[in-house]
């Protein structure tokens, strides 16, 4: 009988449980930072020291290896702005 009721508290309680929606997360809210962020930060940073090189083949590398980053956009825009057409114009080891 203990079993019986055990098996129907679990099964009531799986049934009666919130269904989970897939929705994409806010990127926002993110709890731990990507490489783009991280490659976004220290580009932010060698601007901030100006110093334009290391800042443009931060970008440079962050548009060629992580073009999904949220920060991709801004670093294209960026890099129109010294002058570097695309991702491959600019070296990137």
């Amino acid at each position: 009988m203990v079993r019986v009721a055990a098996a129907l508290s679990l099964t009531l309680s799986f049934a009666l449980a919130p269904f989970q929606c897939a929705h994409k997360a806010d990127p926002n809210l993110r709890r731990e930072d990507t490489a783009g962020d991280a490659l976004w930060a220290l580009a932010e940073d060698f601007g901030a020291h100006h110093n334009e090189e290391a800042q443009r083949e931060t970008l440079a590398y962050l548009v060629q290896k992580y073009p999904s980053s949220r920060y991709t956009p801004a670093a294209k825009e960026e890099l129109s702005r010294f002058g570097t057409a695309s991702a491959s114009d600019a070296s990137v080891p």
